[in-house]
Parts: structure tokens; C-alpha cells; sequence
């Protein structure tokens, strides 16, 4: 700021300095305030980050009074000319000193926020998508929703749903996390920053979503090292957990009352849920029970500390594993007798359930919680992907996948539904259960009567094991991208021992789940968690991208990725159906 001269105020020892030393003196103090009134830059970009708001209240803005130092009348005027110079040589010097700090300051911020890993290969981030949404939900809940709501006349309402509403979300959160190139908390920095809690939100289903999705997939690594056996627990009720009821289901004297020896084996010996009163009293934790699941954390933690390097790999396995053993599964049901049966159950279409509203709505839910739009998991993966990769073809390509994969999966489950049918003598309606029990129950109660069973046994559970392990690195991962981006000093830095103390959290938290009276917190967590949730979510980012960011800024922001715009139809289904679609 500009300096007002003041008399000098010297002690008598100070008076006796040479010209030389007073013209120095005046030099230096005329281009400190040559300098300061020179900075390129506002207060808050000063170099050493000082606060500089509060400056301006000293400032003088009148004109500076006549000098008065009593030197000032000695200086000769060679001595004036030399104080010029050197004035001037200062000034320019303090200049171009701090104009380069600022420069280098920018060149290291621009560095910093360019450097970002990439996928290896196109395939990990395609196997790494098609993972997380391909889940178990894929093989226990839309066959169920499929028979249930018309057979094959839900695949109408199944598919509109799919185009106007879960693809155009889907092609959305791909393309924001490949065109901003971070989480799903950093991102609205740049697109809304009054809705940045909804990142956070994010990162809280995420955590919640743990905390019980991996106790299941605990359930399924139990019964993985039960069936290492020469013959299967669950196929007879000779065991010490086995009660009068049990009969098995082979039995021509088989009745509703009776317990088959697969249902017994999950309730009184996996859970062991009858030593518990659900959730007024749900007991110790289970050891064995607790074992699995910490071994399911373990692979994940393995899979998640070194982010896309270690992740990428991974999905070679978990990703393209569930397809072999899903065609090798189809393969033996449609070979066992009764399997046509159960086919013609599921495709056959009953027209008039379309005039059902629950019949439309149940088509909305499973097809977006089937493409996991809303999770941060999208805009994590597709953040890693290169800047001009073609996000519009991925989304095409991921999302018909996923839900051809939930059609393959019916045939699978209802022909052997078919065959369970017809080893009962019953209908298909009275075999088949929904959720956990169709695929803790029913099926393996399928399995044990095939020859061969253990071989059966072992690839259908490690087909739920890897189909579980995708989705909950897609969840996880969210939450741990979204996260380091938003601290990279106190987070990004110290990413693996991150990871360990997150899981080490959550598996804390999902202890609970593994008590003998678990089963019903899960069910509850379940049915009453993350779904409005989610929906609250996801309408609340598709209103802040669409409405308030613009979707014609979007539909810039992908031009520049691919070199075109997206098509009117895109464009509509953005401004208009899907944030309908979402209430």
C-alpha cells in the first residue's frame, strides 16, 4: 500500500550515519512501497497464502504530504538520481520475482490436479461396470419379480423403464465422472456446490450397504467349505441339527408342515437363528459365522488398496467367473425333466397383470437398482477411464449386458424350479422363494438331488461369492474414490492404510448381522434401507446436473469428450423422464 514519509526519529548515535547510508535507506523503503502497490493479484491469491481482506482498512487514499525528513535537503543530486535507479531496479526486480512464485504456483496446481491413474486396459473398466451390476439381486430378484408379474409380459413395461428412465442415468453418471475426473463429493464443486451433501449422503449408503451385504455373501463362503464334502449336509436329516419335522423333499409322504433338510441346514445351522428371539434378543456373535465374513473383507481389502491397479486385475476373475458357471448351470438345467415347465412358467405372458400399477412400479425399481445409478460407483470407475474415451458406447454396451444377464439367470433358476416342481409333484408357484431363500434354499435343495452334487454345490456358490465381491468393490470403491479426492493430503497420500481402518469400521458395524438372530436385522436393513434413500438421492443429483448445472452445459462438457453432441433424444429423456422416473 502507498507509504506516507514520517519524520525520522533518530537517537543521537544513529544521526552520525554517512549520506551514502541515508540514500540506501531511502531506496529501500521507497521500493517497498513501489512493490506493494505493484502485486499482479488480489488478496486471496497472495503467494503465502496470508489474509490480506482486513488491509484495506489502513489504506490512506489522499494524496501523500510534501517529504519532510531533514536528510532530504543533503542529498546531492547525483545521490537523488542513484536513489531513482536504484528505486526503479527494485521495483521491477520484486516485480518478476513474485510474478513467477505465482506462475509456478498455477504450473503446480494445473500438475497436481491433471495427474490421475488410469485404467490398464478398456476391458477392466467394461468387466469392473459390468461387475458391479451384475449382482446377486440379478439371480434371486428378477427371475421372482419376472413369473410373478406376468412372465413375459413384464419384460414390456421392464424395457420402456430401461430406455427412457435407468440408460439415460446410467449414460449420465458415466459421463460426468470421465469428463470431471473425480468422485462423487469433488464433483459438485464444479457443477453445484450447495448439493455437495450429496456426495457425502453417498458415502453414508455405501457404509450401510456394507454392513450387510457382505454378512450374505459370508453366508454363501459357508456354504462354499460345506460343500467339500463326499456328500452334501443339507441332503439328509440324519445330522445333529436336524429336528422331527425334517423329511426330505424326495418323500412321497412330504407335506407343507415338514421342514426339508436345506432349510433346516440354513436356519439351524448356518444361522442357528433359533437360539435367538429376533431382534428383542439376537444373542452372541456367531465364530464361525463372524470366520467368513472377516475372509470376505480380507479379499476385499486386498482387491481395493491400490485402487484401479489392484481392482483391475481382479475383475478378470470375479467378472467374467458368474457367466461361465451361469451358461454351465443353464446347460445341466434344461437338461433335467421337468425344466420345460418351468421355462414355459416364466416366459409365458399374462397380458391383463399390465393393467396393475404394481406391476409397472416393480419394473422402475428393478431396473434401477439393477444399473446402480446413485451409488458414486459409476462416477468412480468411469473416473479413471481417459478423457476421450467413448462413455456413450460403455453405457450401451454395460447396461444391455446387465440386463440380458438378468433374463439368462431366469432361465436358469426356473428350469430348475421346473425340475423341483416335478420332483414334488406341485406347482412351480408353491417351490420358488424370493430373496436369500431361493439361493440358500431352494436351489441348493435342487442341487443335492443331482448326481454329482458337490461339484453342483461348489461352482454355484462361488458363482454368489464373485457375483457378491463385484458389487461391494463397485460400493466400496465410491465411497474411497470420492474421499481421496476430496482430502488427497490427509487421504489420498495414505490410501491403503485408509482402506484397512474404513473395512475394519464397517465390519465392526456388521457384526451384529453375524449373530444368531442376524438374519432378521439383514432382512430389516434390507427391505427398509437404502431404497428411498436412494431414489431421494439420485433425483436430487439428476435435478442438480440437469436443472441447475444445465443440460446444455452437459451436453457441451460431452461434445468435448467424443466430438458430438448427444442426440434430442437424450436431451429430453434428461430434462424431462428421468427425474420423473425417479419420484
Amino acid at each position: 500500500m502507498p507509504v506516507q514519509a514520517q519524520p525520522d526519529v533518530r537517537s543521537s548515535g544513529s544521526m552520525d550515519r554517512t549520506r551514502d547510508d541515508n540514500s540506501m535507506e531511502f531506496g529501500h523503503n521507497a521500493a517497498a512501497a513501489s512493490a506493494a502497490t505493484a502485486k499482479p493479484w488480489g488478496n486471496k491469491e497472495s503467494p503465502n497464502n496470508e489474509d490480506d481482506s482486513n488491509g484495506d482498512d489502513d489504506v490512506d487514499t489522499t494524496t501523500p504530504a510534501k517529504v519532510t525528513d531533514p536528510l532530504a535537503p543533503r542529498l546531492g543530486s547525483h545521490e537523488v538520481s542513484a536513489a531513482r535507479i536504484l528505486i526503479s531496479s527494485a521495483e521491477t526486480a520484486n516485480y518478476q520475482c513474485l510474478s513467477l512464485l505465482y506462475f509456478q504456483r498455477v504450473l503446480v496446481v494445473s500438475v497436481t490436479e491433471r495427474h490421475r491413474e488410469t485404467w490398464g486396459q478398456k476391458a477392466e473398466f467394461l468387466l469392473a461396470v459390468i461387475g458391479f451390476a451384475v449382482d446377486l439381486g440379478n439371480v434371486w430378484r428378477f427371475p421372482y419379480i419376472c413369473y410373478q408379474n406376468g412372465g413375459g409380459a413384464f419384460l414390456v413395461p421392464y424395457c420402456i423403464f430401461l430406455i427412457f428412465g435407468g440408460l439415460p442415468l446410467f449414460y449420465m453418471e458415466l459421463a460426468l465422472g470421465q469428463f470431471h475426473r473425480c468422485g462423487c463429493i469433488s464433483i459438485w464443486k464444479r457443477i453445484c456446490p450447495a448439493l455437495k451433501g450429496v456426495g457425502y449422503a453417498i458415502c453414508l449408503i455405501d457404509i450401510y450397504m456394507g454392513m450387510y451385504y457382505n454378512t450374505i455373501i459370508g453366508w454363501a463362503v459357508y456354504y462354499l467349505f460345506a460343500s467339500f464334502t463326499s456328500k452334501l449336509p443339507w441332503t439328509s436329516c440324519d445330522n445333529a441339527w436336524n429336528t422331527q419335522n425334517c423329511m426330505p423333499v424326495t418323500s412321497e409322504n412330504f407335506t407343507e408342515l415338514a421342514t426339508s433338510p436345506a432349510k433346516e441346514f440354513f436356519e439351524r445351522r448356518v444361522l442357528e437363528s433359533y437360539k435367538s428371539n429376533g431382534l428383542d434378543f439376537m444373542g452372541p456373535v456367531k465364530p464361525t459365522l463372524a470366520l467368513c465374513v472377516f475372509g470376505v473383507f480380507v479379499l476385499v481389502y486386498f482387491s481395493l488398496w491400490k485402487g484401479v491397479r489392484s481392482a483391475g486385475k481382479v475383475v478378470w476373475v470375479t467378472a467374467l467367473a458368474p457367466y461361465v458357471v451361469l451358461i454351465i448351470l443353464l446347460v445341466r438345467g434344461v437338461s433335467l425333466p421337468g425344466a420345460d415347465e418351468g421355462i414355459k412358467y416364466y416366459l409365458t405372458p399374462e397380458w391383463h397383470k399390465l393393467k396393475n400399477s404394481k406391476v409397472w412400479i416393480d419394473a422402475a425399481s428393478q431396473i434401477f437398482f439393477s444399473l446402480g445409478p446413485g451409488f458414486g460407483t459409476l462416477l468412480a470407475l468411469s473416473s479413471y477411464n481417459k478423457f476421450n474415451n467413448n462413455c456413450y458406447r460403455d453405457a450401451l454396451i454395460t447396461s444391455s449386458i446387465n440386463c440380458l444377464t438378468s433374463f439368462l439367470a431366469g432361465f436358469v433358476i426356473f428350469s430348475v424350479l421346473g425340475y423341483m416342481a416335478n420332483v414334488q409333484k406341485t406347482s412351480i408357484d408353491k417351490v420358488g422363494l424370493e430373496g436369500p431363500g431361493l439361493v440358500f434354499i431352494v436351489y441348493p435343495e435342487a442341487i443335492a438331488t443331482m448326481s454329482g452334487s458337490v461339484f453342483w454345490s461348489i461352482i454355484f456358490f462361488l458363482m454368489l461369492i464373485t457375483l457378491g465381491l463385484d458389487s461391494t468393490f463397485g460400493g466400496l470403491e465410491a465411497m474411497i474414490t470420492a474421499l481421496c479426492d476430496e482430502y488427497p493430503r490427509a487421504i489420498g497420500r495414505r490410501r491403503e492404510l485408509f482402506v484397512l481402518l474404513l473395512l475394519a469400521f464397517i465390519f465392526l458395524c456388521a457384526l451384529p448381522t453375524m449373530t444368531y438372530g442376524g438374519v432378521v436385522l439383514v432382512n430389516f436393513l434390507n427391505v427398509y434401507g437404502p431404497g428411498l434413500a436412494i431414489l431421494f438421492v439420485v433425483f436430487v443429483e439428476a435435478a442438480g446436473v440437469f436443472w441447475f448445472y444445465g443440460v446444455d452445459r452437459f451436453s457441451a462438457d460431452v461434445e468435448q469428450m467424443l466430438g458430438a453432441k448427444p442426440g434430442i433424444f437424450w436431451r429430453i429423456c434428461w430434462t424431462y423422464i428421468s427425474p420423473v422416473f425417479l419420484l
